[in-house]
């Protein structure tokens, strides 16, 4: 077969998600393996959740809402935003398909940084825009050199806050100086997968920017239920907009793009408020109790925002890697993102926790890392 294939999608590299855990444990020869690679909720989902999702089976020879009428007016009253300044998503990375469709177009440019969510760049590809990737600085956001990148072809700037793989975090002080800096024709999306993991008092209040229209360009953020919620197999995320922009990516969504047993786990999800607390508060302290442990180790825990951070490992990541998931402990090399030393762990259960340390101490000392 012969095909004339646009050398922008020729070229694209497709997403390497995580391993699955039943493949890993089939190609290593192992098994009772535990996965803390992926940043996934190791609490598990709400029983409130699982049991609607059981129910609304029932339904499944009916087309789902296309509206998601009540999961909106659901999150509507929880975020104190209104129904029209929000848009779903098949996951939040659905939404961030949506802002490049509606608005960038060939030769358009589009701002994110390196290292962060990787399909800001490939969905920028597949559109015919143009990347400018800003690398991080001090494992932070450069927002002096992202405000120097814009130009007139400037379309859309991609900020995940907190920073997927580094877990830092910028102020509302320091975004308020970035927009001032910024023309108004462009769109700033942040990417508030793992928002839910910090303190309240340090988050931002997004829609006080997203309704200030007057001298900052337009401010998205998008959430997900697949993290703190515990619903990452459902794929449900949403982005809050200004009515305006909402109205476009409307114009951009296939219908039906949420479907019924999302609509329902996720509305479930949302009403268990003891679950959901559970789950901030088990993942700070266990973060906390690891971050401890690896030190004591002699490995260098790096602060975290999120529910996974970064250890220097003061050696191969990628050897103790291959060396950690021998013992059945799965956790990321941070190799490939540009950190040869480093790995992200995300914090597990109690049980899971203490089995990873004890994996990384006798993985150390095999590989006299320290």
């Amino acid at each position: 077969m012969k095909f004339d294939i646009p050398e922008n999608i020729a070229s694209i590299v497709p997403y390497p998600p995580g391993k699955p855990l039943e493949e890993l444990e089939r190609e290593y020869g192992i098994s009772d393996s535990i996965k803390l690679a992926s940043n996934e909720n190791s609490w598990g989902p709400s029983p409130k959740a699982v049991a609607a999702i059981g129910q609304s089976l029932q339904g499944l020879h009916r087309y789902p809402d296309g509206s998601s009428f009540f999961l909106t007016e659901a999150l509507a009253g929880r975020l104190g935003a209104g129904m029209d300044e929000i848009v779903l998503g098949n996951g939040s990375n659905e939404v961030i398909e949506f802002l490049v469709k509606a608005f960038v177009r060939t030769g358009d440019e589009v701002i994110s940084s390196h290292p962060s969510f990787l399909m800001y760049q490939k969905f920028v590809q597949v559109r015919g825009g143009c990347n400018r990737v800003i690398p991080l600085k001090d494992m932070r956001h450069d927002l002096a050199a992202i405000t120097d990148t814009v130009n007139d072809k400037t379309r859309l700037i991609f900020l995940d806050n907190p920073n997927n793989p580094c877990g830092t975090f910028f102020s509302a002080q320091e975004l308020d100086k970035f927009l001032k800096g910024l023309p108004e024709s462009v769109i700033v999306v942040l990417d508030e997968a793992y928002v839910d993991f910090v303190e309240a008092e340090e988050r931002i209040d997004i829609l006080s920017y997203i309704r200030q229209s007057e001298g900052i360009p337009a401010v998205v953020a998008l959430r997900t239920f697949s993290k703190a919620f515990g619903l990452a197999g459902l794929r449900v995320g949403f982005g809050l907009m200004h009515r305006e922009i909402a109205n476009l990516l409307h114009r951009v969504r296939q219908p039906f793009n949420i479907n019924l047993p999302a609509q329902a786990g996720a509305l479930a999800a949302l009403s268990d408020d003891a679950h959901y607390n559970a789950t901030i508060n088990k993942t700070r302290s266990g973060r906390l109790w690891l971050q401890e442990k690896v030190k004591k180790i002699g490995c260098i825990p790096y602060p975290s925002k999120t529910n996974f951070f970064l250890i220097d490992v003061r050696g191969d990541a990628t050897t103790l890697y291959e060396s950690m998931l021998h013992k059945g402990v799965i956790v990321r090399s941070m190799a490939a993102y540009g950190y040869p030393n480093f790995i992200r762990i995300t914090v597990g259960t109690k049980s899971e926790n203490e089995r990873f340390v004890t994996a990384l101490i006798e993985s150390l000392s095999e590989l006299n890392y320290v």
